[in-house]
């Protein structure tokens, strides 16, 4: 079981597309356990977009990033983030398949509607950034019996 972040882009949250793709991850057997609506600072979003700094697009991302509200989520489940990233389909909208996230309700390849971490090492860094001590919660949900095959003692 992993645990990602993921953030619905100021994009989304202007379009009102929140609820729409929450139930995405949701529907799939996904489980929300941490949530906020937030204005990221450009120092968070500084912090966040690190490895991007030298590249062109850097400060048009910043300014996309900190116009508007975004949703934070912290998305948990067996292989969360590749099954996220598949949720979300490929970067830009315009080349992302129908069924995705990005596919179905994003054309442009500036923006792109939501972020997913892109590995263990990464959700472990972006969680810490977005979500503070005891604001990602760890329950058991009944229907997770539904959702997973345990009957080998793992979760397939």
């Amino acid at each position: 079981m992993e645990t990602s972040l993921i953030i619905l882009k100021p994009d989304a949250v202007q379009r009102g597309l929140m609820g729409r793709i929450i139930t995405r991850f949701e529907e799939k057997g996904l489980q929300v356990v941490g949530a906020k609506l937030m204005k990221i600072s450009p120092e968070l979003a500084a912090q966040h977009y690190k490895d991007h700094v030298s590249k062109p697009f850097y400060p048009g991302l910043v300014k996309f990033m900190t116009s508007s509200p975004v949703m934070v989520l912290a998305i948990h489940g067996n292989g969360a983030i590749a099954v996220c990233r598949n949720l979300m389909g490929a970067t830009f909208g315009s080349k992302a398949a129908a069924g995705t996230i990005r596919g179905d309700f994003g054309v442009s390849n500036s923006f792109n509607l939501i972020h997913g971490s892109d590995g263990p090492e990464a959700a472990a860094r972006e969680l810490a950034l977005f979500f503070g001590k005891g604001e990602v919660l760890e329950f058991a949900r009944a229907g997770d019996a539904w959702v997973y095959d345990m009957s080998s003692g793992t979760a397939e």
